[in-house]
């Protein structure tokens, strides 16, 4: 009977057995996060100091002074691509960097692509700061920027999807969370977005003409600009959701099947709500309806996501009283909820014909941006400076005032607002006693708006102030961090399981 292997080797103890190598736990790039996040709150003070300027100018037409590099229609493009792109565009950044390197257990693949995505977006802000108050814009919601700064956004996200799938490719663990798969249509969809619509033949430096014309134009533009909305300002926040809450709540997602639905079902509906901008148009009625029906299928997968983050709570809400990361967090998924519900409606015909090209839009889109998108961020910032400064926030008290004056300032904001646009919608349709228009003027229907105006900037201005309270309270933290003040590190409980 031949021998096996197993009785000609002599026996081994286990306990004559080397122990394993120890294994070096990963080394993560956290420098590129502090960069972004400083970036953050700068672009954060800019962008709300533009918006409660251009409120001031609707108010009291005076506040530019006269000077036509800050009049409304220069500063107002201005003001959007600021919170949008600088602020919000930066924290997505900061809080991608931070959760993907931990989320697969790996450091970025290339800190050379991280810096190259750093400054290069740094430099594409600073354009937009010169360029638009000059005038030079190619007059496109969301898309003003002229087309060598188009160029160098295009450049610069291959930079940044290279080192996002990079990571991703050299992962050291199988499983991509939920989170990861929000961020990954945010990187995907915003170029495809951004090159098709700003598709143009220049003409010099500053000037191009637009491939499209007419109505193929509006509704390229539309597909874009609320995808945009969906792309750059939801899926990406809803990814830092499903990664900061369970970690400041210390629980896992309440339910990680409902997350995935959430996901597949949202970036499934969202890219086909664009038509809902162009009710009572040129375009198809068929087209309409189709941007009418898949608006009102997404509350949803919408009002899914944000009963799943509000149960994710579940155990934790007496730490609301308490910590105002939750409390941020907490606002900021209801008002997600909120105007997820709101937007739908005005999607549908008879809601849009009293609100379209009124202040109620305007109200509505900040509530989303204000409440959800502001909230969701300040949450994420806050709960990573400590962390990444190792010391607690210089001021613990400011987080909290921070966070009733912004959410006493989108309250009067949006009240304002949809108040305005109510009475602007109902004066428009106003009929007298011989069935003509009761309000033929405008400037007498502007006139009644007056109020209304001064209480959104009342309200934007506690936002900004609440904005600039978290600047200050930063700049302290991180002075007492490079001063090595005696003051304890801040305390980082063991992470709970995401799901």
């Amino acid at each position: 009977m031949p021998q096996t292997v197993e009785t000609l080797a002599p026996a081994r103890d286990a306990e004559s057995l080397p122990p394993p190598p120890p294994v070096a736990p990963p080394v993560y790039d956290d420098a590129i996060v502090r960069l972004f996040f400083g970036a953050t709150v700068l672009w954060a003070v800019v962008g709300m100091l533009a918006g409660a300027t251009i409120a001031l100018e609707l108010a009291w037409w005076k506040a530019n002074l006269g000077i036509p590099y800050l009049t409304f229609g220069r500063l107002r493009p201005l003001h959007t691509n600021a919170v949008i792109f600088a602020f919000a565009g930066n924290v997505c950044f900061t809080g991608i960097y931070y959760s993907l390197q931990r989320l697969l257990k790996v450091r970025m693949w290339s800190d050379t692509l991280s810096r190259f995505h750093f400054w290069g977006w740094q430099g594409i802000i600073v354009a937009a700061a010169i360029t638009l108050p000059l005038g030079l814009t190619q007059s496109k919601e969301y898309a003003e920027l002229i087309w060598p700064i188009d160029l160098a956004i295009a450049v610069v996200w291959v930079a940044f999807a290279a080192n996002f799938f990079g990571t991703i490719a050299i992962r050291k663990v199988d499983h991509l969370y939920v989170a990861i798969w929000f961020y990954m249509s945010f990187v995907i969809a915003i170029p495809i977005l951004h090159i098709v619509n700003n598709l143009a033949v220049p003409a010099t430096m500053v000037r191009s003409y637009p491939v499209y014309a007419g109505m193929t134009d509006a509704l390229v533009q539309w597909w874009y600009g609320h995808n945009a909305v969906g792309f750059f300002l939801t899926t990406p926040f809803l990814g830092l959701m499903y990664y900061f809450l369970p970690r400041a709540a210390e629980r896992p997602v309440y339910s990680y099947r409902l997350s995935i639905v959430h996901f597949w079902s949202l970036v499934f509906l969202y890219i086909w709500v664009g038509p809902h901008h162009l009710l009572y148009s040129a375009l198809p009625d068929w087209a309409q309806t189709l941007g009418m029906v898949f608006s009102l299928m997404l509350l949803a997968p919408s009002w899914g996501g944000m009963l799943n983050g509000l149960l994710t709570l579940r155990g934790a809400w007496d730490r609301v009283r308490t910590d105002p990361v939750l409390k941020f967090m907490v606002v900021a998924v209801s008002f997600y909820g909120m105007s997820t519900f709101e937007g739908p409606m005005m999607s549908i015909r008879a809601v849009n014909g009293l609100s379209h090209f009124t202040n109620w839009v305007i109200g509505h889109v900040h509530s989303g941006a204000l409440g959800w998108v502001g909230m969701i961020s300040f949450a994420v910032l806050y709960w990573l400076a400590p962390r990444l400064w190792d010391r607690p926030l210089a001021r613990p008290g400011w987080a909290t005032t921070h966070f009733w004056l912004a959410t006493i300032g989108i309250v009067l904001y949006t009240v304002s607002m949809w108040a305005a646009g109510l009475t602007e919608g109902l004066t428009w349709r106003a009929l007298d006693g011989a069935g003509q228009l009761k309000y033929a003027s405008w400037v007498e229907i502007v006139a009644q708006l007056r109020p209304f105006y001064w209480l959104r900037f009342a309200g934007g201005t506690l936002y900004l102030l609440g904005a600039i309270l978290m600047a200050v309270n930063f700049i302290l933290t991180v002075r007492g961090a490079r001063g090595g003040a005696s003051a304890a590190p801040a305390k980082t409980a063991a992470e709970p399981a995401l799901a």
